[in-house]
C-alpha cells in the first residue's frame, strides 16, 4: 500500500457469506480492530471477525495474497491494503491518518492474532497514543493451540516468540527462562528446530518434557511429545523438517530449597572472585532463592569473616 487508503465516494453494501447465504455486515464505530484470522483450517475464522473484517472502512494485512484467499472463501468484496515491516514506518501512519478522520480500520495478520510477533504491535502503539479505541476480536492463537494440545502442564505459561539464531545467545535466552516455573511456548523455523533441541536438552536438562506441534489446523497437523533428550535425537536423524513449529517445554521440576550450609559455601565462593551485588546475582541464578536475602546473607558472611 503506497498511497493513502481512499473514502469511497458511496460504498456499496457490504456482505460476507456463511453457508452459502449473504449475510450483511454491520458499520463499525472508528476504531482499530485487531482480527485473529485462522492458522491453517479457514473454517476456524469466527462470525464476528468475518462481520468486522466485511464492514470496515479499511482492511490492513500482512500480506494481501494471503488475505485474498480468505477473503473469497468468504465473499468478501474488499480491498486489502499491506502492512508489514518492511512498509510499517510508511503505512502506519497512513492508518492512523485514516482513523482521524473517523474511519474503522481493521487488522489481520497471515495468520493467528495480530500483534503476537508480528507488527502489528507498533501500530496498535500508534492508535493508542493518538487516543484510538482499540478493539481484539479474539479467534485463532497458535501459541493457545499448542499449549492446549502439547499435554503439559498449563495454569502457568510463558509465550517467548522466536529464540536467537545464533547457538550462544539462543543459549543464553533458554538460561534465563530456565527457571521461569511455568511452561515455555516458542516459534521455531523447521530449519533450526534440531539446533534448538540440541540446546535446549544441554541447557534445561534432557530429561526435560516438551512437545513438537508441527502445522497445526492443517493437514499434515502433528504433536510429537518426549523428553528434549529424544526430541533432539529424533530430530538429528530426521532434519528435513517441513512446516510451521511450536515448541513448548515444561516447566522445570520443582526441587528442594538448597541447605543453608550450601547457600553459604556458594556465596562464599562467588564473593572470593566478583563483587558483592554480582555475587547474589549469580547466586540468585543458580538457587533460585530471592536476591535480596542472598545479598543481604553475603553481607552477614562478609562482617563475620571480618572483609
Amino acid at each position: 500500500m503506497h498511497e493513502q487508503p481512499q473514502r469511497e465516494a458511496a460504498p456499496a453494501a457490504r456482505h460476507y457469506r456463511v453457508h452459502g447465504a449473504l449475510v450483511p455486515a454491520r458499520p463499525l464505530e472508528p476504531a482499530l480492530y485487531l482480527v485473529a484470522t485462522p492458522i491453517g483450517n479457514l473454517g476456524d475464522i469466527t462470525l464476528r471477525a468475518l462481520e468486522t473484517i466485511a464492514g470496515a472502512d479499511v482492511l490492513a494485512c500482512e500480506d494481501t495474497r494471503v488475505t485474498r484467499v480468505l477473503l473469497d472463501r468468504y465473499g468478501i468484496v474488499t480491498r486489502p491494503y499491506a502492512y508489514h515491516e518492511h512498509n510499517a514506518d510508511e503505512v502506519g501512519p497512513k492508518l492512523i491518518a485514516a482513523l482521524d478522520e473517523g474511519r474503522s480500520v481493521a487488522l489481520v495478520s497471515d495468520a493467528g492474532t495480530p500483534l503476537v510477533s508480528d507488527p502489528g504491535y507498533r501500530l496498535g502503539q500508534l492508535a493508542l497514543a493518538a487516543g484510538h479505541k482499540v478493539v481484539p476480536i479474539p479467534g485463532p492463537s497458535a501459541p493457545l493451540a499448542a499449549l492446549v494440545g502439547s499435554g503439559l502442564p498449563n495454569d502457568a505459561f510463558l509465550f517467548a516468540g522466536f529464540l536467537p539464531v545464533k547457538d550462544k545467545s539462543r543459549r543464553d535466552r533458554l538460561g534465563e527462562l530456565g527457571r521461569v516455573p511455568s511452561t515455555l511456548i516458542f516459534f521455531e523455523s523447521p530449519h533450526r528446530i534440531g539446533a534448538t533441541l540440541a540446546a535446549a536438552a544441554d541447557v534445561l536438562g534432557g530429561a526435560r518434557q516438551a512437545c513438537i506441534c508441527r502445522e497445526l489446523t492443517k493437514t499434515f497437523e502433528e504433536f510429537r511429545r518426549g523428553s528434549l533428550e529424544d526430541l533432539a535425537a529424533h530430530y538429528a536423524e530426521n532434519p528435513q523438517v517441513k512446516g510451521e513449529i511450536v515448541l513448548v517445554i515444561a516447566p522445570p521440576a520443582e526441587e528442594p530449597p538448597p541447605e543453608a550450609a550450601d547457600v553459604d559455601a556458594l556465596l562464599a565462593g562467588l564473593m572470593a572472585d566478583m563483587p558483592a551485588g554480582k555475587a547474589a546475582t549469580e547466586a540468585a541464578r543458580q538457587t533460585g532463592l530471592p536476591r535480596r536475602d542472598l545479598y543481604q546473607r553475603l553481607l552477614e558472611l562478609k562482617a563475620e569473616h571480618g572483609r
